[in-house]
C-alpha cells in the first residue's frame, strides 16, 4: 500500500478550491486547506471529505501574514506529515477602471496573491527540497495570459504568478520538485458574480466551447498535474478555458 501524501489547498472553502480538495482527497491525499473567513462552507469542505473516507483539515490562515502561515503548515505537519503538493489557489477579484483602484485595493490584490504565493512556497520548500520532491500548483487565469479591461490590477498580480511558476520550476527542477500553473478561462464560481449577465454571455459567446467551465474541470486539471501521469512535465500553463481566445 503507497503512503498518503499531504497536499496544502489556499483559498479552499468555495469555488475551483473547494472543487480541488475534494477532488485531491478523493485520489488518496490527506488535505489541509485555508481558508479567509466563512468557518460554515469550511465545515462544510470537512464533511464532504470525511464522507468519502478521507481526511482533511481547515485552517482559518491570512495568506499574506507569513507567520500565520508558518505556524498552519507547521500544525498541518504534525497531523498528516511533510507537504507533499502545494495547490495556491487563494484569490480575490476587482472589477473597476484603473482609475478608480485604490491603494487599499490594490495592495490586497498583491497581498493575496503573490505575497500569499510567497509565504505558502517559503513554508512548505525547505521540506521539499531536503527530500528532494515535491509539487506546486499555482492558479492564475486566462487574464494573467492576456490582460483584461477594468481587470488590470487582477490580470498583472495573475501573470505574476505565472512569471513565479516558470521561474521557480527553472530553480526547482534539479531538486526533483515540479512547478506548474493552471490558468482558468470563465469559470462558473462565486468569483465571478460581479459580471453582469450581459458580461457573461459575451465571454461565452467568444468561447468556441460556448459555455463557462466548472469548478471541477479546473480540479481535475489540478489532479492530473499533482500525479504521476504528468510526472515530465514542469515549468508549464495549463488554461482549461474552453478555446478562449481574446
Amino acid at each position: 500500500m503507497k503512503p498518503r501524501k499531504h497536499a496544502l489547498v489556499t483559498g479552499g472553502s468555495r469555488g475551483i478550491g473547494a472543487a480541488a480538495v475534494i477532488a485531491l482527497a478523493n485520489e488518496g491525499f490527506a488535505v489541509t486547506f485555508f481558508y479567509r473567513k466563512n468557518a460554515y462552507l469550511a465545515d462544510q469542505v470537512v464533511a464532504q471529505v470525511r464522507r468519502l473516507g478521507r481526511d482533511a483539515m481547515a485552517y482559518a490562515v491570512d495568506v499574506s501574514d507569513f507567520s500565520a502561515v508558518s505556524h498552519a503548515v507547521k500544525q498541518s505537519m504534525l497531523e498528516f506529515g511533510a507537504v507533499d503538493l502545494l495547490v495556491s489557489n487563494a484569490g480575490v477579484s476587482d472589477i473597476s477602471l484603473f482609475t478608480d483602484v485604490t491603494p487599499e485595493a490594490f495592495n490586497k490584490m498583491i497581498d493575496t496573491h503573490l505575497v500569499g504565493l510567497f509565504n505558502v512556497s517559503q513554508a512548505v520548500l525547505p521540506g521539499m527540497i531536503s527530500r528532494k520532491t515535491g509539487n506546486i500548483v499555482t492558479i492564475s487565469s486566462i487574464w494573467g495570459m492576456t490582460g483584461a479591461s477594468c481587470e488590470v490590477t487582477y490580470s498583472m498580480t495573475k501573470a505574476g504568478i505565472i512569471g513565479y511558476t516558470k521561474a521557480l520550476a527553472q530553480e526547482l527542477g534539479p531538486s526533483g520538485i515540479r512547478v506548474n500553473c493552471v490558468a482558468p478561462g470563465l469559470i462558473d464560481t462565486e468569483m465571478n458574480s460581479g459580471l453582469t449577465v450581459k458580461d457573461l454571455q459575451e465571454i461565452c459567446d467568444q468561447t468556441p466551447l460556448g459555455r463557462m467551465g466548472t469548478a471541477q474541470e479546473v480540479a481535475d486539471v489540478i489532479v492530473y498535474l499533482a500525479s504521476e501521469k504528468s510526472s515530465f512535465i514542469t515549468g508549464q500553463v495549463i488554461s482549461p478555458n474552453g478555446g478562449l481566445i481574446t
